[in-house]
């Protein structure tokens, strides 16, 4: 991955869930939120509800493969936060790359406008 470090940090995890924005679908949601750096950061989360380890280490696996393919297209400076839902063990990372481009971009592309609800 060029431009992107692993988010491995508890509290990058939840600032993205609080105070971030998300895209979803049945399959799969994002939660995204600016950094500050010149770099992005991935984290990916597969819950126990997916299936045992191999099924979750796979969705895994097609996530960080989908992100490497389209990685070019996203904004720098993001932190991101993927989700695996029930049915995500069915797609392919084109499946994957496809709801990245087609949604997560133009989601990443509009301006943040921060809040102040606690």
């Amino acid at each position: 991955m060029l431009f992107t470090t692993v988010l491995k940090d508890n509290s990058g995890f939840t600032r993205c869930y609080r105070k971030g924005r998300r895209v979803g679908c049945d399959w799969l949601c994002v939660h995204f939120f600016p950094n500050n750096m010149p770099f992005s950061r991935l984290g990916i989360t597969a819950g126990k509800k997916l299936g045992n380890a191999v099924v979750r280490n796979r969705v895994k696996r097609i996530i960080r493969a989908a992100y490497r393919q389209s990685e070019q297209s996203l904004p720098i400076g993001f932190d991101l936060v993927f989700v695996g839902r029930n049915g995500i063990q069915d797609k392919t990372s084109c499946d994957v790359c496809r709801f990245i481009e087609n949604r997560l971009v133009k989601e990443m592309d509009k301006p943040f406008v921060r809040s102040n609800k606690k």
